[in-house]
């Protein structure tokens, strides 16, 4: 399956749907992000049943600034809905697969229970 590629606009609808969603933040001109993307991509290929996606920090600098990507390659993991991994740094091909194992491999009604327990009466976190 080829990654897509997210905006402002079409972040949010696709983390937030259900299933895993890989987001990988890169730069043309980052070199770690151009030896990540074909590792990306092979990954994409390998696992169809989950949404690849990727976003172009210097054409959605909006998007960039919003969810603080202060470094890149930066990838962000999320499974229905809820962010599980973020972080910066290019993954090996291995270690994206150890990665995809851990996600799918996650209790998401107990993840989902320990959110809910970090929650105040008003919403925010404690």
């Amino acid at each position: 399956m080829a990654t897509s590629e997210l905006t402002l606009e079409t972040f949010e609808p696709t983390v937030l749907a259900e299933g895993t969603v890989l987001v990988d933040f890169w730069a043309a001109w980052c070199g770690p992000c151009r030896a990540f993307g074909p590792v990306f991509e092979a990954a994409s290929d390998a696992h169809p049943d989950i949404t690849f996606a990727k976003v172009d920090t210097e054409d959605q600098q909006q998007l960039g600034a919003m969810l603080e990507i202060m470094s890149i390659p930066t990838l962000m993991v999320f499974r229905d809905g809820i962010l599980l991994y973020r972080e910066a740094g290019a993954l090996s091909a291995p270690q994206l697969e150890e990665l995809l194992g851990q996600v799918a491999g996650l209790d998401m009604d107990q993840i989902r229970s320990e959110a809910a327990a970090s929650q105040t009466a008003d919403g925010t976190e404690v």
